[in-house]
């Protein structure tokens, strides 16, 4: 997650935190449109997921929640720890029963 001069939160997903933050810092067409103009860019937490499609489904759920439920996160990184859980549980138990049929 990263926060911009005027206090927006973006989340995003990358192989590589620190290049992906140069991208947004940039301005240039690299970086996503959210955080144009918005810098200088804060990094506030940033948590290794797993395969591409649970970072997605994280972000995805990270994107859904309230901004204060993000702060708290941010605050005590074991919740977002708990979501990411339960998120990579989530996932597994469709592949196990898509196995299963």
């Amino acid at each position: 997650m990263v926060k911009g001069k005027d206090g927006k939160i973006y989340t995003g997903i990358s192989t590589d935190v620190s290049r992906r933050l140069d991208e947004h810092q940039a301005c240039g067409t690299k970086g996503a449109k959210f955080l144009r103009g918005r810098g200088p860019l804060k990094l506030l937490i940033a948590m290794e997921v797993g395969s591409r499609s649970q970072a997605l489904r994280v972000e995805r759920r990270v994107k859904q929640l309230k901004r204060s439920r993000k702060e708290n996160m941010i605050r005590q990184p074991a919740m977002l720890k708990v979501l990411i859980e339960k998120e990579v549980a989530a996932r597994d138990e469709e592949a196990s029963e898509y196995a299963r049929r």
